[in-house]
């Protein structure tokens, strides 16, 4: 049986400015718009928010958009009984806790590849600055020091980069060194297909041991995390420099800082730390701070107009789907359903099929339950959509109007409903 929150849902569409979305941490203004033209009541935030004033901040809603700092932990989903659908405005998703979200019926969408250039960008012009140590003979200059010298200064033309996750930001890292004159190397921990002259490597080791420069594009799972440690950076060419735009997690920073200051590797720039602040203002600390040619960034990589913008509509708009005609396409968490607008294939005067959507438990004879309440009641099921993980079903019905309401009734009261809603 539903649990009280979700009988607390919706089961028929009702206004839609009655809809609340909730958008935290200064979210891009065109996705704030898409959403709110779309007739939704849209509530924004600067800044992330936790305790009471998160709670009070979301409480009512039904959407809820953040990006990477606020933290929609179980505690505070389950706190949020009208909540449909979560958007993270960024890449990752380890802010929100999936699995009780997916418990709850509750869908969570990413823009996992909207900032792919910004970062393979930010990467380029830190494998040129290492090189010419761009960073110190700046500072120089700042502090009123004229440094002009070609000493420990290369092109980067001829250098070998190895690329450590050949995914949509390594593969774009890797065509935009190669038209600079780079060899490419690379290792996935997944076959993937070489772009242009890239090289595929049999190992880690390989891509360490050969490589010029190293940057590191992968995930944060357990077999990334402290994939770079003391003995990696022991493997790499000596003068060597290391770049992660990836995630905080993946690299031994003290053994890092070892290796920097015993020249056995000539740099480093780094734009995600194991720990970071929640805001700006907020005081930042690392091991790397003050070592000569280290480049030390805020998690900026995404961080451009451009990335924000496509990021913000890509996310509004897998939630404006999701809303609109229960779509799931894009979700992180929930099996995904691609819909066809009911409206677009009506033929002149034919009534718009009522569509209910439910989640439900995976486990067997749920089907047939609900085909059987069909039967009873005589409705008529225009369309079916059903898509399952391990855990959780999605079923989307189209059905004739009369007795639908009824029909989404008799869903959601079957024992292994998890969430059951309607759309005129």
């Amino acid at each position: 049986m539903s649990d009280t929150a979700t009988q607390t849902q919706m089961k028929t569409s009702f206004p839609k400015s009655q809809i609340e979305i909730v958008l935290l941490e200064g979210t891009h203004e065109s996705g704030t718009r898409l959403l709110a033209d779309e007739g939704f009541s849209v509530t924004t935030h600067k800044g992330a928010l936790e305790g009471e004033a998160l709670h009070d901040a979301i409480r009512r809603a039904h959407v809820i958009g953040v990006r990477s700092k606020t933290q929609l932990t179980r505690e505070v989903i389950e706190q949020c009984e009208r909540l449909l659908a979560i958007g993270c405005f960024c890449a990752g998703t380890n802010q929100v806790d999936l699995d009780a979200a997916a418990q709850r019926g509750i869908a969570v969408f990413n823009s996992p590849f909207s900032n792919t250039r910004s970062v393979a960008e930010l990467t380029i012009a830190e494998i040129i600055a290492l090189h010419r140590q761009l960073t110190e003979r700046s500072h120089a200059a700042h502090m009123g020091q004229w440094l002009k010298s070609a000493t420990g200064a290369h092109e980067v033309r001829g250098k070998t980069l190895g690329i450590i996750g050949y995914g949509h930001i390594g593969s774009q890292v890797s065509i935009l060194a190669e038209a600079m004159g780079m060899r490419v190397l690379f290792f996935d921990a997944i076959n993937k297909l070489p772009l242009g002259n890239a090289a595929t490597a049999s190992s880690l080791e390989q891509v360490l041991r050969e490589s010029d420069v190293v940057t590191l594009h992968v995930p944060d799972t357990e077999t990334t995390r402290g994939l770079i440690g003391a003995r990696e950076i022991g493997q790499m060419k000596h003068g060597a420099y290391l770049i992660n735009n990836a995630r905080g997690s993946v690299v031994d920073l003290e053994a890092l800082k070892g290796a920097i200051e015993s020249g056995a590797i000539a740099g480093a720039a780094l734009d995600v730390f194991p720990e970071e602040p929640a805001k700006n203002g907020e005081p930042f600390t690392c091991p790397l701070q003050g070592l000569r040619n280290v480049i030390l960034t805020p998690h900026v990589g995404g961080s451009t107009i451009e990335a924000q913008e496509a990021i913000s509509l890509d996310a509004a708009g897998k939630l404006l789907r999701f809303i609109n005609m229960g779509t799931t396409t894009g979700s992180v968490n929930v099996p995904e359903v691609d819909l066809p607008d009911q409206q677009r294939h009506l033929v002149e005067g034919e009534k718009r099929p009522h569509r209910i959507l439910n989640f439900h438990r995976n486990v067997p004879g749920v089907l047939g339950k609900i085909h059987e309440a069909a039967s009873e009641l005589g409705i008529n099921i225009t369309a079916q959509y059903l898509q399952t993980n391990q855990e959780i079903g999605y079923l989307v019905l189209d059905a004739d109007p009369s007795d639908a309401d009824t029909l989404a009734s008799r869903i959601d009261a079957i024992e292994e409903s998890i969430r059951t809603r309607m759309l005129w």
